[in-house]
């Protein structure tokens, strides 16, 4: 695998029909070396801090293979960055598992989710439904934890280190976003495995639901 584009964000104000939104989704991608903390890449803005960035949504990477399927399924253009992602890889797989590490350099992140689109996706694409196309197409990207700090910067070569926590999947969880029914060996399997925190207070809260009834 090898990192195509590094790209950072600022805040900046995009209009959705008639609404108005400052987001940092409008990532770009930098020339040079970025350095990466446990709270992501140096620079990049994350304003709606209830939902995105923290130490376990610390960097979001998206495939350069997937935006040339994207490509080919609308015949437009997706540039480095477009859905918001912090690092483009050639060869990130669409689906790793929960655990899995990428190593770049002294740089060690590991997987804990997927993304899941919103409104803002919606508003960035111009396409009020873009997040049914994006749960459709079942390649969501990927949010990674830093185990350990570092830096990096396009042309990269990335090695991945399969983990051991568990069966989990990347688009497991995607999926489970959007079920309505759950099954408690599914739910226990996923606490098992070391999911974002954001992600495992929805899987402990449908466990709890399942539990009362």
């Amino acid at each position: 695998m090898q990192i195509m584009s590094v790209n950072v964000g600022s805040a900046e104000t995009i209009v959705h029909g008639n609404r108005a939104m400052t987001t940092g989704i409008c990532k770009r991608p930098v020339s040079g070396t970025v350095a990466v903390t446990e709270l992501g890449l140096r620079g990049d803005h994350v304003l709606d801090k209830k939902h995105h960035g923290g130490v376990d949504q610390a960097v979001y990477a998206y495939s350069a293979d997937d935006y040339e399927w994207w490509a080919g399924e609308t015949w437009r253009d997706y540039p480095a960055g477009l859905f918001g992602e912090n690092l483009t890889i050639r060869g990130l797989p669409s689906d790793l598992y929960i655990g899995d590490r990428l190593l770049i350099g002294d740089l060690v992140l590991e997987a804990t989710s997927a993304r899941i689109p919103c409104e803002t996706l919606a508003a960035r694409m111009n396409d009020p439904g873009f997040g049914v196309t994006f749960r459709k197409a079942e390649r969501p990207g990927i949010y990674f934890r830093v185990l350990n700090p570092g830096a990096v910067s396009s042309g990269d070569s990335v090695t991945m280190v399969e983990g051991h926590a568990g069966s989990v999947t990347v688009l497991d969880l995607f999926r489970f976003a959007y079920e309505t029914r759950h099954d408690v060996d599914s739910l226990q399997r996923f606490l098992e495995a070391p999911i974002a925190a954001r992600v495992r207070v929805k899987v402990e809260a449908a466990l709890e639901r399942l539990s009362a009834a």
